[in-house]
This record gives C-alpha cells, structure tokens and sequence, in this order.
C-alpha cells in the first residue's frame, strides 16, 4: 500500500483537530470582545462597537486577501509546511493578544493573525490533494465537521471561559491549546510529495494556465461565495425576526441563537454522510441537489409563524448546507491538476470569505428597504439560480472533459 494511502487518515483526522482549534480561538473571543476593547482604553458606546467590529473582521479579511498566496506557496513547497506556518503563527498572535496593551495592538494582532494564520483552509488544501479522490468526498466532509464545530463552540466557550480565567487567561489558553495542535501537525502528519505528477510541487507558471477547461472552476467558486452568502443574509435581520415569532416576555436572544446555532448543528451531523454520498453520485450532482434543497428550505422561512418552525427549517438548511463546500472542494480536486491545487483552493477560500461580506451587507440592505421575508425569498432565488447554472455547466464539462480528470 503506498504512503499517502498509509496516512491520509491520519493527516484527516490531524487536520481535524487543528482546523477545530484554530477556528475555536478565532471566533471565541465574540461574546467578550467589547468588554476587552474597553479594558484597552476606548470609551464611549459607539467607538467600542465600531472598534469591536474592526477587530473581528479584520482577521477573515487578512485570511481571504492571503489564502491563494499561501496556496500557491502549498504547491511549491509542500501543504505540510504552510500548516505548521499557519498554527505557529496563530498560537503565537493568541498568546500575545493576550498581552495587548492597547485597541491598535489588539487590531494589528489579529491582522497578523488573519495573513499568517489560515490553518482551515490549508487543511482543505493537504486533505484534498493526499486523499484518494474516491475517497475525497467522505475526507473533506468529515474535516469540515471541525471548522463547523469550532464555529460553534468557539463562542460558547468564550462566554464561558473569561469568568473562570479571565479575559486575558482565556487567549493563554487559546494559545496554548494551538501549539498542540502545531505539535500534532509536526509530528504526526505525513505528506506524500509524489502523490501527484513528478514535478507538480514544483511548477511556477500561473495556475490558471495549467487547467484545462476554467468554467468548472469559476462555476465552484462563484458556488463557494454564493453558499456563505446564503448562510450569512439572515445574520442582521435574524434577532428581529425571531422578535416577531416569540411570545410576549420571551427570550428572544436566546431563540435566536438556537436559531442561528440549529443550521451549524445541521451541518455538522450531516458533513460525512452527505460526503460518502457524494463520493457514490458524484460531487457536482450533490451540489446541484443540495442548492435546490436550501432554495426550497429558505421559501417557508419567510412564512413560519412559530419560532420552532424557524429553529426546524434552519436545522433542515444546514443539513443541506453541509453537502457544498466539501463537494466543492471534490469538484476542484477533480477538475485540476495536482499542481494548481493549492492556489485553486486557496481561492475557493477567498470567495467564501467574499460570501461572508456580501450575505450580511446584502442582508441587511433588503431587509431594512424591502423587508424581512424579502431576504428569505430573495435568498432562495439565488440558490435556484446556482442550482440551474451548476447543472449546465456540469453538463458541458462532462461532455468535453479532458482525458486524464476524472469527472466529479
């Protein structure tokens, strides 16, 4: 049995721990950030919100401006060492967040963070690009479980941690808990540098150039910011939303959360499965058939009138959402060269991040102009939209595809 057939399941599971951790420490500083932009000298309730805002953002734009820059370093000079880069790097920027002493050092941190870090999406790169592609689909959806997880979690714990440890205590930690991980990628991760063409770690032309046919490409990343833009429209409008379904003296920060958290659930016990599916069917299909899900899903969210049947539907969506960014990445596994890989990939990550953006901003604009329900159905003709263009693409790709790529 070759070595990458040895390891994959190893470097998966690895990958795994680290991309949970990574995410974790990322997002868990949300329920306490105002709280520490204000232990750092700004005053005044806009500034701390304005600031608060800055912070958080600024690492998912430093991670999506950098991530075809170290892809294409992946490709060069091997995915293992862009993910010790990447882990080193955020358990260094957590510990010293730790220590910051005033807002411009806590928002330069992060920055720093957001450009060096990038441990998730590197994880994408390697698992996709060691694992055997019939295999490939099941790999990347059980490794997303992780991203998913630490999305999650990663605010839980930080409302929780703070009151044991302390604000500054609970990035120590963070940081601490990622050096395992940096560990674990050093020592237990095995990349195989020939799982490709010879000479594919080495190749220096554009990346674009060695594909064969793009429009599968560009049709999976304009897939990849269409899915998170999806997700994200709702985040603006969802608390007054929820407003309107909950009783008089309900807890409506509290269902919204569980509405916001039920579609992450989804996702997570779903990722596998819908991965081993795609494996069977084909990813693009499962693509195809997962867009139409949500564009359906999204349609009675506009019309519930209990906040159960939000949390239910919301649930239901994130089942279906589970089944895209593997695949996605399967699709583009399979339709480029081992070469380009990394750089492809790295920017499938760029236009998620692009999605993250533009769901909220295009959120919030139709559903302060037109309405709330506006954004649900509007929401679903989008996805509608990506489900008709991925099955014409896939259609024409499949019946030109170039010897030597297996079709998806």
């Amino acid at each position: 049995m070759p070595d990458s057939s040895r390891h994959w399941r190893r470097n998966m599971y690895v990958c795994l721990f680290g991309s949970f951790t990574n995410v974790t420490a990322m997002t868990l500083l949300l329920p306490f950030l105002p709280l520490y932009v204000e232990q750092l000298g700004v005053q005044g309730h806009a500034a701390i919100v304005q600031w608060s805002g800055i912070a958080y953002g600024i690492t998912f734009l430093g991670a999506g401006l950098m991530a075809p820059v170290w892809g294409k370093v992946a490709d060069l000079y091997g995915r293992k060492l862009i993910l010790i880069r990447a882990c080193l790097a955020m358990a260094v920027c957590m510990s010293l967040i730790g220590v910051a002493e005033n807002i411009y050092q806590l928002v330069g941190l992060r920055l720093l963070a957001g450009v060096l870090g990038g441990y998730a999406s590197g994880a994408v790169v390697l698992v996709a690009t060691q694992t055997p592609k019939e295999q490939a689909g099941w790999a990347l959806g059980t490794l997303s479980i992780g991203t998913m997880a630490g999305t999650l979690l990663g605010p839980l714990v930080g409302g929780v941690l703070p009151g044991l440890i302390g604000l500054r205590g609970t990035f120590f930690l963070a940081g601490g808990v990622i050096f395992l991980a940096f560990l674990a990628t050093v020592f237990l991760i095995r990349e195989d540098r020939q799982a490709g063409p010879k000479g594919a770690a080495r190749v220096t032309g554009s990346a674009w150039s060695m594909i064969p046919d793009r429009r599968p490409v560009i049709a999976m990343l304009g897939t990849a910011m269409l899915l998170m833009l999806a997700n994200m429209s709702i985040e603006p409008i969802i608390t007054v939303y929820v407003a309107q379904l909950v009783p008089p003296g309900g807890d409506v920060v509290f269902t919204a959360g569980l509405v916001m958290a039920a579609s992450a659930i989804g996702s997570i016990l779903a990722a596998s499965r819908l991965g081993r599916l795609a494996d069977r069917i084909g990813s693009w299909n499962l693509i195809t058939i997962c867009l139409l899900a949500c564009g359906l899903l999204l349609i009675p969210q506009a019309f519930v009138t209990e906040s159960w049947q939000l949390i239910g539907l919301r649930f239901l969506m994130g089942l279906s959402l589970a089944g895209l960014l593997p695949a996605i990445a399967a699709t583009i596994r399979h339709k480029v060269p081992q070469g380009a890989a990394g750089t492809i990939l790295g920017y499938n990550t760029s236009a998620q991040y692009a999605g993250q953006v533009l769901g909220p901003l295009a959120g919030g604009f139709v559903g302060g102009h037109v309405g709330m329900q506006a954004v649900f159905l509007a929401t679903a003709l989008i996805m509608f939209a990506g489900a008709a263009c991925n099955w014409i693409v896939s259609r024409q790709a499949s019946a030109r595809a170039p010897a030597g790529l297996q079709k998806p």
